[in-house]
């Protein structure tokens, strides 16, 4: 039993763009669907980006993603960081950048949604854990592939300690994508907790894949599914 479902899809001026990541049963294997692939590739426009506007008096939430965004560039665009045998230093570098900026705990929580509550603390730090290096590896699988796609700031909301930034997605066959990025103020960072691409969710449709599993079988079988896939061993 692995993840299964198909993937949301949304169409972009007549381009299906499917969002999330899928797991299907192969011989008892788990593979990752394009869903993912799709959904990187969001990410990736978003944090790696060339300029072309701003929200017009951008507040903390935008400012907090621009300097993300400056902190990625800043390593993919260092001549000293090109190169194999740079390569673990540029991912342990992007690495902390993108871990300064996801809440990969609220991430989890929404997620498993009701199912959070049932878990024992060791089970909640290993799940964000286990959850958090899945999205983070294959986001620096992806992350290298960046050609210089274009992105509008188009709108920032914030209401108490929640906040919501839209952009626009230029890309080279100037389609448009967008983009919207919603944030929680934890102190005085504001962090990601989802990520929607034309209004698809990366949280909800996580969320209907593990209820789905959680549905019939166990959550260890749902852990041990993640555990194995970050091992490489499906």
């Amino acid at each position: 039993m692995g993840f299964s479902g198909n993937c949301p899809e949304v169409v972009v001026n007549g381009k299906r763009v499917v969002m999330g990541i899928s797991f299907e049963d192969t011989m008892g294997s788990v593979e990752a669907g394009m869903g993912m692939n799709r959904w990187i590739a969001g990410v990736v426009f978003f944090f790696a980006i060339s300029m072309l506007g701003t929200v017009s008096m951008a507040g903390e939430p935008t400012e907090a993603i621009r300097k993300t965004t400056d902190q990625i560039l800043a390593v993919l665009t260092d001549p000293a960081m090109k190169g194999p045998d740079k390569e673990s230093e540029r991912a342990r570098q992007i690495r902390k950048a993108v871990d300064e900026r996801f809440d990969w705990e609220e991430m989890s929580m929404r997620t498993l949604a009701r199912h959070w509550k049932d878990r024992t603390q060791p089970e909640r730090s290993e799940f964000i854990d286990l959850f958090g290096s899945l999205l983070e590896r294959t986001y620096l699988d992806k992350v290298e592939s960046y050609s210089g796609e274009k992105v509008l700031y188009v709108d920032e909301k914030t209401e108490g300690d929640y906040g919501l930034v839209t952009v626009k997605i230029i890309t080279h066959q100037q389609t448009e994508i967008e983009v919207q990025y919603r944030l929680k103020k934890k102190g005085s960072n504001w962090l990601v907790y989802d990520i929607s691409i034309e209004g698809v969710s990366l949280v909800n449709n996580y969320r209907k894949q593990f209820n789905s599993i959680l549905a019939r079988s166990s959550y260890n079988e749902l852990v041990e599914k993640l555990r194995t896939k970050l091992e490489g061993k499906e």
